[in-house]
């Protein structure tokens, strides 16, 4: 669906609601050989340093004309701080410090420092009496081209089943891995080809569930913000007119078409990879299939072969084929409850984007019909929404009122717990609980790109600023970023580590980089 229908929904809801509103590889063969691998979830249980500074900055940096603050907390505020130059010493710039009060988060009082006014391009640190110096940072123009396109190349690094050259790959170089073939866990006379994908964890085990998720988020970024993607990532596929991104992807949607039974469309739900004594692959298991990873499977290939159109109608045509048998499968084998299954609406979603299929619109009829509670969205049921919003095809307009209702009113949540917090970004349960901070970016990301808003302009940057080392321990969560790093407290927490995060932080960074909208159709 075009802007101009978003923008009309979305206006007639302001005018009746207000507006508040890893180790070096070399060849080896599979038998003895280690990969670089990402996680599927942090590692939040850690020691931290006894020390570490009081003035929290973003390690990264600040653009030019961006908003620029620093925070500060302890015992007593100083009332005034200086921005200085570290290679000469001097202040290049000085403000008053804002006491924001005591807040029982830090068990201190919290100051801000605001020095938005220096625009001047260069290296700086912030010190202030009492408190001494922040961290180092720069303030430069393309801030986060550089971190955006590691994120990217990230799941590159983690391609299973072939050879990584040192030239593309550098430290992340190795040998294909996990190659054989891979038995049926019910019938272990029965093999399949299932090489290929990216490596989700360190022993190569892979889920359908968490492929798709993650395949979801990057597909997104990608549709609704396609300024961002380039042709010239530095992966074997550049250079052959398609955005890398794209490349990327196919090549997690081949691991997953392999993932499918081709008599039934069921999906296999995995593959758990048994380890030997000496620590190496030994037996690959496919593990059986089942509805839900039937379900996901249909929205990410259906996603995928959507998009994949203008470049190869043929695989795109094939990815579309795959994805309705899957959702055919699934519809066969639902059971009680299925109407409110997050996979089901947004394979729908895509499948009748595609294809205006019957049978999923009436699916879609049947989900906004049953009054579901649209409350706290999760990811999957987002970028359903965002596809029924996207479409060319008939929508009906109350549920589009429906879809941005709920996107509204959860990202009115999110801009009051912001507001109400120190440092502008609540954080989770514990600290380093950053896909629960993912969760409330996405819908923020994704309710900005429909309403313009510069309050969540501000937002989405506040969160990208904590990730980069403007946190409670002036942690750098981003790989190559800062003087103090995750590395330092746990491996685990780098985003870029995490499987389903760093796709959220490709969706996030492709959103401030191409500070782009829907595409006018």
């Amino acid at each position: 669906m075009c802007k101009k229908r978003l923008a009309l929904i979305a206006l007639s809801l302001v005018m009746l609601q207000g507006c508040a509103i890893a180790t070096p590889q070399t060849a080896s063969s599979d038998a003895d050989a280690t990969f670089y691998s990402m996680e599927d979830e942090a590692v939040i249980s850690y020691e931290v340093p006894s020390t570490y500074p009081h003035i929290l900055v973003d390690q990264l940096g600040y653009a030019p004309e961006s908003k620029k603050l620093a925070f500060m907390y302890g015992k007593d505020i100083p009332e005034e701080f200086s921005l200085v130059d570290p290679e000469t010493g001097k202040t290049v710039y000085s403000g008053p410090v804002t006491n924001k009060g005591y807040y029982e988060d830090y068990s201190s009082e919290v100051g801000v420092a605001d020095f938005s006014a220096c625009t001047t391009k260069g290296k700086y640190y912030v010190e202030a009496d009492h408190l001494g110096r922040s961290y180092g940072f720069e303030i430069k123009e393309d801030l986060y081209d550089d971190i955006f396109r590691e994120s990217c190349r990230t799941y590159y690094y983690n391609r299973c089943g072939i050879t990584l050259t040192e030239d593309l790959a550098g430290e992340n170089a190795h040998n294909a891995c996990h190659t054989q073939n891979a038995v049926l866990r019910q019938d272990m006379t029965v093999q399949r080809d299932v090489s290929g994908g990216w490596h989700q964890d360190g022993t190569g085990s892979k889920d359908v569930i968490t492929a798709s998720k993650a395949l979801g988020s990057i597909l997104m970024a990608y549709e609704l913000f396609p300024a961002a993607f380039g042709d010239d990532f530095g992966i074997p596929e550049s250079g052959n007119d398609i955005p890398d991104i794209l490349d990327e992807a196919r090549y997690e949607i081949e691991w997953l078409l392999k993932m499918q039974d081709e008599s039934t469309g069921a999906v296999y739900s995995g593959l758990t990879v048994s380890m030997n004594e000496t620590g190496t692959s030994s037996i690959i298991y496919v593990e059986p299939a089942d509805t839900e990873s039937s379900r996901a499977f249909a929205f990410a290939v259906a996603k995928f072969g959507y998009l994949f159109q203008t470049f190869d109608r043929e695989f795109a045509t094939n990815c579309l084929k795959a994805a309705d048998r899957a959702f055919k499968f699934s519809v066969l084998n639902e059971e009680d409850g299925t109407v409110g299954s997050p996979f089901m609406l947004a394979s729908a979603c895509e499948i009748y984007r595609a294809s205006g299929s019957a049978q999923c619109q009436s699916y879609i009829n049947v989900f906004f019909q049953s009054e579901p509670d649209l409350g706290d969205i999760d990811d999957v049921t987002i970028m359903g929404l965002v596809t029924y919003l996207n479409t060319k095809m008939e929508v009906n307009n109350d549920y589009c009122r429906t879809a941005i209702t709920a996107l509204m009113k959860d990202a009115e949540r999110i801009s009051e717990g912001s507001r109400n917090c120190a440092i502008l970004v609540p954080e989770g349960e514990s600290f380093g609980d950053n896909p629960a901070l993912f969760d409330d970016m996405m819908i923020m990301t994704t309710i900005d790109h429909v309403i313009a808003n510069n309050e969540y302009d501000n937002i989405l940057e506040n969160y990208l600023h904590y990730f980069l080392g403007r946190n409670r321990m002036s942690v750098s969560f981003i790989d190559n970023v800062g003087e103090f790093s995750y590395r330092q407290i746990h491996d685990s927490l780098g985003i870029m580590k995490q499987f389903g995060s760093n796709a959220r932080l490709i969706y996030l960074l492709a959103k401030i980089i191409s500070k782009d909208g829907f595409v006018e159709e």
